[in-house]
């Protein structure tokens, strides 16, 4: 029977994703960890649970000889805006805790390990327009800094250790279950849930800011996927750009509006949009299309329209 171990498993997709491996592989096979949020019934609940600091390389390299899983989901992070506000706590969680993860997993052989990379390893001199799988990374903030490390030492641990690890570069992740977690994207997460509530939003973005995006569906589909491809066929095995849909902050309140007619948005930017500046507005995604088969389900219109039904049938039943 398969183990998997998942930190991070009260963020943003560690929630979803935790849900979804205990469905696939039986509850009591996924251990789910977290260092910084309390857990949410949806994964304290369903099955084992366990605090862990992923920067204390004693307490990772002990869950994982008594656990000894078979996969794991390395989720545990700091992001791009909150990242900035501790730089140093940061790169301590973020580089430290991955070094921690990686050397566990090397010497107790596990077999497979995820890892999501982020867009915000691009910065200013990277071409912003089908952002190519292999290109320059010189990233703006600790956070896209410290992902473009982690990307080298994964490739590192491929090739000298022969651990397989793999990942993704995501974009903005839109979900409905977990609040996102302080990343520059967060207004499309925000926006919908102000649309539902007060039916105002003041975004934090210009209105022509184009970032690319993923739906959460599509973004656990991509980590299933790929862990699931043979090896033979990688030839990146880590950081895949991933492609799914792309559209400005404005594009995204006139989708929302057409479910919502009353809800009207406001564009203030802040220190976030120099971020988002620096990052692609479109990636090119050739890569994982060709070695894993990469196909997302979701654009624009049916996004809006699911998470709008969704975030709907949460209120209905309980406190938003």
């Amino acid at each position: 029977m398969k183990t998997i171990l998942v930190t991070g498993a009260c963020g943003q997709i560690g929630t979803d994703l935790t849900g979804v491996l205990r469905r696939l592989h039986g509850e009591n096979t996924v251990l789910a960890t977290s260092g910084g949020r309390p857990p949410a019934d949806s994964v304290l609940g369903t099955g084992p649970f366990d605090v862990l600091d992923v920067t204390d390389g004693e307490a990772v390299d002990r869950l994982v000889r008594r656990s000894h899983p078979d996969a794991i989901y390395h989720l545990a992070a700091r992001l791009s805006a909150v990242g900035e506000t501790d730089p140093q706590r940061a790169w301590l969680v973020n580089m430290g805790g991955l070094y921690n993860i990686l050397e566990a997993a090397r010497a107790h052989d596990v077999r497979q390990l995820f890892w999501p990379s982020s867009i915000a390893v691009f910065g200013p001199d990277t071409p912003r327009e089908r952002t190519p799988q292999d290109t320059v990374m010189r990233p703006t903030t600790i956070y896209g800094v410290s992902k473009v490390a982690g990307e080298l030492l994964c490739d590192y641990y491929v090739r000298r250790y022969g651990l397989d690890v793999r990942g993704v570069r995501y974009p903005g992740v839109i979900s409905s279950e977990a609040p996102p977690g302080g990343g520059t994207t967060d207004y499309a997460v925000e926006m919908f849930h102000a649309a539902l509530s007060s039916g105002r939003y003041t975004c934090f973005v210009r209105e022509d800011t184009v970032l690319p995006m993923i739906y959460m569906p599509d973004c656990l589909k991509a980590a299933l996927d790929l862990m699931a491809a043979e090896s033979l066929a990688l030839q990146h095995h880590n950081a895949f750009n991933l492609a799914a849909m792309r559209f400005s902050a404005g594009d995204l309140a006139q989708a929302i509006t057409r479910h919502v007619p009353h809800f009207t948005c406001t564009f203030e930017p802040d220190e976030r949009q120099a971020i988002a500046d620096s990052w692609p507005r479109s990636l090119d995604d050739t890569a994982a299309r060709r070695e894993w088969g990469w196909r997302p389900d979701f654009d624009l219109p049916r996004m809006t329209a699911d998470m709008l039904g969704r975030l709907r049938a949460r209120r209905s039943t309980g406190p938003d």
